[in-house]
């Protein structure tokens, strides 16, 4: 079970966190980096006063924290602190130093030395660590008010921020939840231009962009019913007028097989367009690839017979003429373009394949702008007015093979380009 903690106390555990890490480099980090100072200086401060030490010794002259030992011929004299600074006799310090300064370790407690040696005398200053600790001890006494006054600055700052963050994030976590609700008005009073503030913008183009694709499928569905109706009421009209003996049977069932052949078309047209949203998670159907010629010459000739007045042109420029894809998916691109072609060319329809795209040319009326930003959308309302999946088809298919379809109108007329 996870423990529900809210990003303010979140925030408030990362400062103490690095609060504790301050202060554990400043009090054990710190002084052990410094030590090598601390203890240069103790070498320094036991030199100086190793020049006016001789065999009687003036204590009144001398620091209570060092004690000194001076040697000459057979001769030992020590000042009289030096029980006080170390436990332990003249002649076992004088063999625990091997060197004109140093330091050693004696029941857990580490002494400091320098001696100096003028040939005639022997001189030696000890002193034990308190030095260090009091410098320690200083550090934190000076780095403890600091530190938690930093700490209550920084506190106070993460307070305010942390708060002011956390309503940014109901204000997005409100935006989420009234998605749905047109009636929604966000009222954000801070302004930033930061991550939150483009998630924010984000969310906002999200739920326009859902209104959108909300006010487009009832269009969709509006229209997908007004094209279904129109032919069921004039096979029902024509089935009515059979029955009343208005209208004769043969020439009313010849109608009727029109309109059946009319919704039998937009039925597999919508079938395929639904059946496009389920292959596209389907790598097969890009494994194939197909001779696009033989696509465009049966296509043209089936269409031909529709229009025989429209003048045919086919060029084939270009060596490669392999495409990737189904037959059967580039006869529903041809065939849907072709089919939108005849509704629309005056006198010619040119297809060209060069430079491994295909250009289809027709001659007739110019598109509107404003229908040419949408005009791949399934029944948005086209030229003159009118409906299809046709085009829809086109940009699906070409789009799930890997190809691109523009629009483009001409001096004269208007092109479609696969590439």
């Amino acid at each position: 079970m996870k423990l529900k903690h809210n990003l303010y106390r979140q925030l408030i555990a990362i400062v103490l966190v690095l609060f504790v890490i301050i202060y554990i480099s400043m009090a054990v980090i710190l002084p052990k980096t410094l030590l090598p100072i601390y203890e240069k200086n103790i070498y320094f401060n036991l030199q100086l006063p190793l020049d006016v030490i001789h065999g009687n010794i003036d204590d009144s002259t001398l620091k209570n924290d060092v004690a000194y030992i001076y040697v000459r011929d057979n001769m030992i004299a020590s000042s009289s602190n030096l029980s006080k600074v170390i436990k332990l006799s003249t002649n076992k310090i004088l063999e625990k130093i091997n060197k004109q300064y140093g330091k050693f370790n004696y029941h857990g407690a580490t002494y400091y030395y320098n001696t100096q040696n003028d040939g005639s005398s022997y001189k030696v200053a000890i002193t034990n660590d308190n030095y260090i600790a009091e410098m320690k001890a200083d550090i934190l006494k000076s780095l403890l008010p600091v530190l938690f006054i930093t700490l209550l600055i920084i506190l106070v700052i993460v307070a305010v921020w942390s708060q002011i963050l956390v309503e940014r994030i109901k204000n997005l976590k409100e935006k989420v939840d009234n998605l749905d609700n047109d009636d929604y008005s966000s009222k954000n009073p801070y302004k930033f231009d930061d991550e939150i503030e483009d998630l924010s913008h984000a969310i906002d183009e999200m739920k326009e962009n859902l209104r959108k694709q909300e006010e487009y499928k009832n269009q969709l569905y509006q229209n997908i019913s007004h094209d279904f109706k129109t032919p069921l009421t004039v096979m029902k009209s024509y089935v009515e007028a059979i029955e009343d003996g208005v209208q004769d049977e043969k020439s009313g069932l010849k109608i009727i097989k029109q309109e059946i052949k009319k919704l039998d078309i937009k039925v597999h047209s919508l079938l395929y367009l639904n059946k496009l949203n389920y292959i596209k998670d389907m790598d097969d159907y890009k494994s194939g690839t197909i001779n696009i010629v033989e696509i465009l010459t049966s296509s043209v000739e089936k269409f031909k017979l529709t229009r025989p007045e429209i003048h045919w042109e086919v060029n084939i420029t270009d060596k490669k003429t392999v495409f990737n894809g189904s037959e059967n998916m580039w006869e529903a691109i041809v065939d849907n373009i072709l089919s939108n072609f005849m509704r629309y060319a005056e006198s010619e329809i040119k297809i060209t394949v060069h430079n491994h795209q295909i250009i289809f040319y027709n001659d007739g009326p110019h598109i509107d702008k404003t229908v040419l930003k949408e005009i791949f959308s399934p029944y948005r309302k086209g030229i003159k007015g009118q409906f299809g999946l046709g085009l829809s088809i086109v940009r699906k298919t070409v789009s799930l093979l890997g190809y691109d379809v523009k629009v483009r109108n001409e001096k004269t007329g208007v092109s479609f380009i696969i590439k």
